[in-house]
């Protein structure tokens, strides 16, 4: 079994009194994590459901006296979906702050939705994590790195979901049913969305431009959407756990692009479900787009799990010069270019090693992914 290394910030935690609350889309694996955890707990362990509807209809207004009587001599609370519970926060809430024996660890898949119960009544009371699909870190310490780069075309085209990566052989059937199931669930269910088949639409050019700048008014005209739409509707999709953005960097010069954005998705299999495109690395018209997606998502799973705060940007002039990705920490500036083709001699434009000068710039191709992604004093 892959050991996920969210699992030893966990345990750090476990002696203070504050709730840990772990967030991720559905289906990274966030149960069967705790469930491994679990010598780790102290006895006896008592696990609510949100999607339970007796456990929502319990803790919805839960008093102490309930939460007491309900918990009897638990030490160990395990919340899972708590993002489904009303008024969760302020159970987790009366919880440390009256039942102190009892330490509480609850689960969600949606930022939206749980940081709406949980950001005021929990303020100084927990600790945040974010869970994804298996990083290349966690598939390397589990396979070996030769194993791991055999399975880079495997991985570009049908991502690192945990029921992805534990059935070879079934990873497009299986994608499919995972992204039916659970793709837009919440998103759905949060916001009584009419017309779904427009956010299917949004999502579908959101896949077709992975890496390229985007536009609200273009992808409003693809799904039949209005301006604000999109916007709303991405930031559902954010919150989600299904893409995230990438701001462009705007600082010295004047035809520097501003307020421009470019999106990613957490997982290439996701990715490549929602436009149904499962041909083999090898053989896609898009690998280029695939092979930047996949590194700058892994990136940011490993600097997420390292807790490493950069600023992340892209850079592009209004001359169609363009930097990939660009990290920005404690003021020193790294530029990447990311290629799949390792022949293609890389060039960073003038323009930008002019306007920053002291940036170093570093070209990312299949020779040498492993270093960057596995780089342990970032």
């Amino acid at each position: 079994m892959v050991e996920r290394l969210l699992g030893s910030r966990i345990i750090e935690r476990l002696g203070d009194k504050k709730a840990i609350i772990v967030l991720g889309p559905r289906q990274v694996g966030k149960s069967t994590l705790l469930e491994q955890l679990r010598s780790d707990f102290e006895e006896p362990v008592t696990v609510w459901n949100g999607d339970d509807a007796d456990v929502r209809s319990l803790l919805a207004d839960a008093t102490s006296t309930l939460l007491g009587a309900l918990l009897g001599k638990t030490r160990t609370l395990i919340i899972d979906e708590a993002q489904r519970i009303h008024n969760v926060g302020i159970a987790i809430k009366i919880i440390i702050d009256q039942l102190q024996d009892v330490k509480v660890i609850a689960t969600g898949s949606s930022a939206f939705e749980l940081a709406n119960h949980i950001n005021e009544p929990l303020t100084g009371r927990k600790w945040e994590y974010h869970m994804f699909p298996f990083s290349f870190r966690e598939l390397v310490q589990d396979q070996g790195l030769l194993e791991e780069k055999r399975l880079l075309n495997i991985r570009l085209v049908y991502g690192s979901y945990p029921e992805i990566v534990n059935h070879p052989g079934e990873e497009e059937v299986r994608l499919k049913q995972l992204s039916d199931s659970y793709l837009y669930k919440d998103i759905l269910a949060w916001e009584r969305i009419q017309k779904p088949e427009n956010m299917e639409k949004l999502l579908q050019a959101l896949a077709f431009q992975v890496g390229s700048e985007v536009s609200y008014n273009e992808l409003g005209q693809v799904a039949g959407l209005d301006n604000q739409t999109v916007e709303k509707y991405i930031g559902l999709l954010e919150k989600a756990f299904i893409v995230f953005r990438l701001g462009s960097l705007s600082r010295n010069l004047r035809n520097e692009l501003k307020k421009s954005r470019k999106f990613y998705f957490y997982d290439n299999g996701l990715r490549n479900v929602v436009v149904n495109q499962f041909s083999p690395a090898a053989m896609r018209q898009d690998i280029g787009a695939l092979w930047e997606n996949y590194v700058i998502s892994e990136r940011m799973k490993q600097l997420a799990y390292q807790q490493v705060n950069v600023n992340q940007y892209f850079w592009r002039t209004h001359a169609q010069q363009e930097i990939d990705y660009i990290e920005e920490r404690n003021g020193q500036m790294k530029a990447y270019e990311i290629k799949w083709n390792t022949k293609v001699r890389v060039n960073f434009p003038k323009t930008f090693t002019a306007a920053y000068p002291d940036v170093e710039a570093v070209v990312i191709t299949p020779d040498n992914y492993f270093n960057f992604l596995l780089e342990d004093k970032l």
